[in-house]
C-alpha cells in the first residue's frame, strides 16, 4: 500500500446485427475517450499505463525508481480501469450479499479488441476465466502474485518495457543501453518533454486551479489517474516541483481525495465503479 507523505519543505513531506451494433457502442466509447482529454492532447493519445509509466520514469535516466515496488501493480491495476473506461468490463450488479467493491466479481462485457496488445490480452484472460475473479485478484494474477502454479498463465509479462516501446512509437520515449558495471540495461530517456509537463499540468491543475472539491465532478481519466498515480507511488513525482504552498495544498486534497470511502463514492451518481474498486484494492493491500 502506498501513502502520501508531506515533506519538510522539500525534504520529508439478430446476431450479426447484434454484434455489430456492440461493436459500434464499443467504438463510440474509445471516441469518447479523446473528447474527455484536455485540448492539449488531441496530436498524442496516451492510454491510462502509459501516463503512469511517463509519471514514474526519471526524465534524462530513463528508468523507474529502483525502491519503487508498487508501479508494477498499479500499471495492472490502470489496465482494469482502462478496459472499464472502454466498456470492456464491468463489475457484477451489487446485491445484498455483495455490498463491497472487494467482493464483487469482474465480468466481461464486451470481447471486441481495442488495438491495444495488453488490455486484449487482459480482455482474453478476463474472457477465459470462470468462475470470475475479483479485481484484487486480477491484480494480483496480472502481476504473477499468486501461489497456484495453474493461474501462473495469466501473468502479464514485461509490462513496462512493452508501454515503453508504445511510447517510443509516439514520439515521447527514446531507446538507449546504460551499463550498471555489473550488467547492462534497456533505458527510455524522454525526449517529448512537452507531452510530460502537459501531464503533470494537468494533474497539478486538477487539485489546484480547477479543484472542484467533488470527485464526480471531475473529469474521469484526470480522476483515474490520480487513484492510479497514488497506487504507483508516483504521486510524489507531479507535485515535487511545485512551490512549498501549492506543494501542502494539492497534498492536502489529494489525501482528502484518496481517503474518502470507495465503497460509498461508487454508489453515487455518475460514479465509475472501477476506478473507485482500484482505489479499494490498493487501500486494502
Amino acid at each position: 500500500m502506498t501513502t502520501l507523505i508531506h515533506r519538510g519543505r522539500r525534504a520529508d513531506v439478430g446476431k450479426n446485427a447484434d454484434k455489430r451494433l456492440e461493436g459500434e457502442d464499443d467504438d463510440s466509447k474509445d471516441r469518447n475517450l479523446d473528447e474527455e482529454e484536455s485540448g492539449d492532447s488531441k496530436d498524442i493519445r496516451l492510454t491510462l499505463m502509459e501516463e503512469v509509466l511517463l509519471l514514474g520514469l526519471k526524465d534524462k535516466e530513463g528508468y523507474t525508481s529502483f525502491w519503487n515496488d508498487c508501479i508494477s501493480s498499479g500499471l495492472r491495476g490502470g489496465i482494469l480501469i482502462e478496459l472499464a473506461l472502454r466498456g470492456r468490463i464491468q463489475l457484477e450488479p451489487l446485491t445484498m450479499r455483495k455490498k463491497r467493491l472487494l467482493d464483487r466479481k469482474v465480468l466481461l462485457k464486451s470481447d471486441t479488441p481495442t488495438g491495444d496488445v495488453l488490455l486484449d490480452e487482459t480482455l482474453k484472460h478476463i474472457k477465459a476465466t470462470e468462475p470470475a475473479e475479483t479485481v484484487p485478484s486480477w491484480i494480483e494474477l496480472l502481476t504473477g502474485e499468486t501461489w497456484n502454479p495453474f493461474k501462473l498463465q495469466y501473468q502479464l509479462r514485461n509490462v513496462r518495457e512493452r508501454i515503453a516501446k508504445n511510447l517510443v512509437e509516439k514520439g515521447i520515449l527514446t531507446t538507449e543501453k546504460q551499463n550498471f558495471l555489473l550488467f547492462d540495461m534497456t533505458t527510455h530517456p524522454v525526449t517529448n518533454t512537452t507531452e510530460k509537463q502537459r501531464l503533470l499540468k494537468k494533474l497539478q491543475e486538477s487539485v489546484l486551479d480547477r479543484w472542484v472539491n467533488d470527485p464526480h465532478r471531475m473529469d474521469r481519466r484526470t480522476l483515474a489517474l490520480l487513484v492510479l498515480a497514488h497506487s504507483s507511488d508516483v504521486l510524489e513525482n507531479v507535485f515535487t516541483p511545485l512551490a512549498d504552498d501549492k506543494y501542502d495544498t494539492a497534498m492536502n486534497r489529494s489525501k482528502d481525495l484518496l481517503d474518502l470511502d470507495p465503497d460509498v463514492e461508487a454508489t453515487k451518481a455518475s460514479a465509475t465503479e472501477m476506478i473507485w474498486a482500484v482505489l479499494a484494492a490498493f487501500n486494502k493491500a
